[in-house]
């Protein structure tokens, strides 16, 4: 890398965390960045993108993280043993395909469920029957149901939470 580019990574006074990338020094006016911030209390973050000139900001969102989270309260970990083991099988079973889909997805999911009243019910079922089952099912060796598992949580999530979700917001939009 050569010496004008930049990478920061720091935490706030929030708690938030924040990689910035910088094409050359920040101080330079000309300079162009993608930031991405990250608030491990409550599993959201965004990228923001002005490389092409135009600031582009991206929610980011992982209900699988969102899980955990929920699920062990302020005893939370982002690397806590089972995230580890789902990144560990994502990096080594799952398609790139899959991959994509679910990041296109997971930030629609998650905002959809956090909007539900009953939230902390939902993450609890993710959790007990996403993450966890899984979780064991890798121990086990048992990929290909750890990844079927996976995918059709995938689908039904997609299906119970996010298409309704955006439907009812094309809709206020259209209003």
């Amino acid at each position: 890398m050569s010496d004008d580019k930049k990478i920061k990574v720091h935490t706030d006074k929030n708690g938030k965390d924040h990689i910035d990338f910088y094409d050359k020094d920040p101080k330079d006016p000309s300079h162009t960045s993608i930031h991405i911030n990250w608030d491990s209390n409550t599993g959201k973050g965004t990228i923001v993108d002005n490389t092409s000139g135009s600031k582009e900001t991206t929610d980011i969102g992982c209900y699988l993280t969102t899980a955990c989270m929920r699920f062990f309260n302020e005893n939370f970990n982002d690397n806590c043993y089972e995230l580890n083991v789902l990144r560990w099988f994502r990096d080594n079973f799952v398609s790139e395909e899959d991959i994509k889909h679910y990041y296109q997805t997971a930030p629609i999911v998650v905002e959809a469920i956090n909007a539900d009243e009953h939230s902390d019910l939902v993450f609890n079922y993710i959790y007990d029957n996403v993450v966890d089952y899984c979780v064991r099912q890798i121990e086990e060796g048992n990929y290909e149901e750890a990844y079927k598992r996976y995918k059709n949580s995938i689908l039904a999530l997609e299906e119970t939470f996010a298409r309704p979700y955006l439907q009812t917001r094309l809709v206020r939009t259209l209003a």
